[in-house]
């Protein structure tokens, strides 16, 4: 333990004499860790963002979609059917379905005070609030009445509302228009922030309202929710049953949001290696530059080394001197790293959810060790491999 503290003692000597030299040579690791750290901290903070909201739906919602939907590989939300209201009816049907909730979609602007914004308008039903969970700043859902007389009345994102009306509560009761139609604005959803966009930008109005958009009646998806859990699988059985007898098997998909999520999973996960990959390219340079300036450093020392050998210092004490002290160079710039990371992190909460655990920190201190031992080791074994006669000899 006293050699060790030996060892940490001397390498910060050493650093105090060359400041500038450490300053730089850590910055190298320090970029590089602060690269992984912050993607890593962004990728973690990503994943908890989604599967947070994934609970907030319930394990218990069903998806009937066109073509392939979400399984990858095939047309996604592109072609397949376009369900109706006859489907709709039948799957309404089903053992232990609680909610069905048909979906159409459209692009379009909404106007009001001689302002237009770009919004996703949906046309479903009121049972659609139940169903994923929707949060009201101000006003509600739209009743089974306003569905059944297809009434012009619309929910709006928050954000939506303060882009056209300055904000929540002056939007409440005001007309928008929609493909040059009225409807009076009856509620407005919680703002979510930066990764609630959609949310914060959607129009939603009863589809019967939207007939004149929709002239074929019919709509991209279809969704269920089971009584629970457990009811899932006989659900989606009983479901596709209902629906083949309409339309082919690769006509539809009907995915469950422990599905969904592990796709959404997996495409995260990979795309936190290629950033992390990415930013590993940094350390590897960095660790190249600490090997340069331990070359450099053991050539000045050459004499020094010369005169430790001389008087009893072994080739392990030499390899040990000098490992240690690109180790605590590559230690210093993961620390600064992670505190510069932190610092970021804490800023950017606010408007994106990212998170640093304990995985990143003992990552951040690992690669920064490994970087250190790894490029240090080499200029180390040359200097403990000098010859002493020849080391004091050097000019």
């Amino acid at each position: 333990m006293k050699y060790i503290a030996y060892l940490i003692k001397s390498s910060l000597s050493d650093f105090r004499r060359n400041k500038v030299r450490t300053f730089l040579t850590s910055l190298g690791i320090l970029i590089g860790v602060l690269s992984v750290v912050l993607m890593m901290a962004f990728g973690f903070g990503l994943k908890n963002y989604i599967n947070q909201q994934f609970e907030t739906l319930g394990k218990n919602l069903i998806m009937v979609l066109p073509g392939t939907g979400f399984r990858g590989g095939g047309q996604g939300l592109i072609g397949g059917v376009q369900f109706d209201e006859k489907d709709v009816t039948k799957l309404r049907r089903v053992r232990n379905v609680a909610i069905v909730a048909p979906a159409f979609a459209k692009a379009v602007k909404i106007e009001a005070n001689g302002k237009a914004e770009p919004t996703n308008l949906r046309g479903t039903t009121p049972d659609i609030s139940r169903l994923l969970n929707l949060e009201f700043e101000k006003g509600k859902i739209f009743t089974q009445a306003d569905l059944s007389k297809k009434k012009k009345v619309v929910i709006i994102g928050g954000e939506l509302a303060i882009k056209l009306f300055g904000s929540s509560t002056n939007a409440i009761n005001k007309n928008v228009r929609i493909q040059n139609q009225s409807f009076t604005v009856i509620g407005i959803l919680k703002r979510k922030g930066s990764l609630g966009s959609e949310i914060d930008t959607i129009s939603v109005a009863p589809y019967t309202s939207l007939f004149s958009l929709n002239p074929n009646k019919t709509f991209f998806a279809i969704y269920l929710k089971s009584i629970n859990d457990q009811t899932v699988p006989q659900v989606k059985a009983e479901v596709k049953n209902v629906l083949l007898r309409r339309y082919k098997a690769d006509d539809f998909s009907i995915t469950e949001q422990s599905e969904l999520l592990d796709t959404i999973n997996s495409i995260i996960g990979v795309l936190n290696i290629a950033l992390i990959s990415i930013g590993s390219i940094s350390l590897v340079v960095g660790g190249i530059g600490i090997m340069n300036i331990m070359y450099a450093t053991v050539t000045e020392r050459t004499k020094e080394i010369g005169i430790r050998r001389a008087i009893g210092a072994t080739k392990k004490d030499i390899l040990y001197q000098f490992l240690s002290g690109a180790v605590m160079v590559s230690f210093l710039g993961g620390l600064l790293a992670l505190i510069i990371a932190t610092v970021i992190v804490v800023i950017v909460q606010p408007l994106f959810p990212a998170v640093i655990n304990t995985f990143s920190v003992a990552v951040s201190f690992g690669i920064s060790s490994f970087i250190g031992i790894f490029f240090g080791v080499f200029p180390a074994k040359k200097a403990a491999d000098l010859s002493p006669i020849e080391a004091i000899r050097f000019e």
